[in-house]
């Protein structure tokens, strides 16, 4: 039997406050190349889920404790390397996509290709198969407040993984869906990912969106208390 692959992201023993308010008070979690995990708790604040999911893409640093993406510390880098993980190697997604008003949709999802140094033609040419892949591409001039939750949520996924990154955050990309949405997101997100060999890291009170995830790590008071493999 072989060995399973060395983790690509581990975060050890992290803590993280908000002013006096604890959000993390020791959490640990490892991420295998390829596969999804899911980081559940309660909804709301106060289990510490968002705040995880932000120190290991290094959009906020730890208080203590260490984030390591393979042999980087990402608690540690300057920020100039932190913004080009988050160019090439991570692709954030969040609970409302987060789309830039102003841009058409395929605009919107080139974008990150074009900070990285695309030309505009041909990162709109891989944008548009990506919102093909998402079943969005008839929406690809339309601004996001033209778009419904679920088209502007899979856009959102769109520009997320079209620079191929290794690792995808995901923060309740379905919250404010509904059920149907809901499984048109997850299962395009697990789809694109399983065929690229992209890590998600899944952050969710869903049980049912968790259920799409190879395994659950679940957080309360800002704690790992369990971990385990999903039926």
């Amino acid at each position: 039997m072989s060995n399973p692959p060395a983790p690509l992201l581990v975060a050890r023993d992290l803590v993280k406050s908000h002013g006096r308010t604890p959000a993390l008070r020791g959490a640990c979690l490892e991420l295998r190349e390829g596969e999804t995990v899911a980081v559940t708790g309660a909804s709301g604040s106060g289990s510490g889920k968002s705040t995880l999911l932000h120190c290991l893409a290094g959009i906020v640093r730890p208080d203590a404790g260490s984030v390591t993406y393979r042999e980087e510390r990402v608690d540690r880098l300057p920020e100039q390397r932190l913004s080009e993980l988050r160019r090439t190697d991570f692709g954030v997604v969040f609970q409302f996509g987060q789309l830039i008003p102003e841009l058409t949709t395929v605009d919107n999802v080139a974008l990150p290709l074009m900070l990285a140094g695309t030309a505009r033609g041909a990162a709109q040419e891989q944008a548009g198969a990506w919102l093909e892949r998402f079943g969005v591409r008839e929406q690809e001039a339309a601004r996001p407040g033209e778009l419904s939750g679920g088209q502007a949520q899979r856009a959102a996924l769109a520009r997320a993984l079209v620079t191929a990154p290794r690792v995808v955050f995901a923060d309740e990309p379905t919250g404010a869906l509904d059920s149907l949405a809901s499984e048109q997101v997850m299962t395009a997100l697990v789809e694109a990912a399983r065929e690229a060999g992209t890590a998600v890291l899944l952050i969710t009170h869903d049980a049912q969106v968790a259920a799409y995830a190879d395994r659950e790590v679940r957080l309360q008071d800002g704690v790992t208390v369990a971990s385990g493999v999903l039926a």
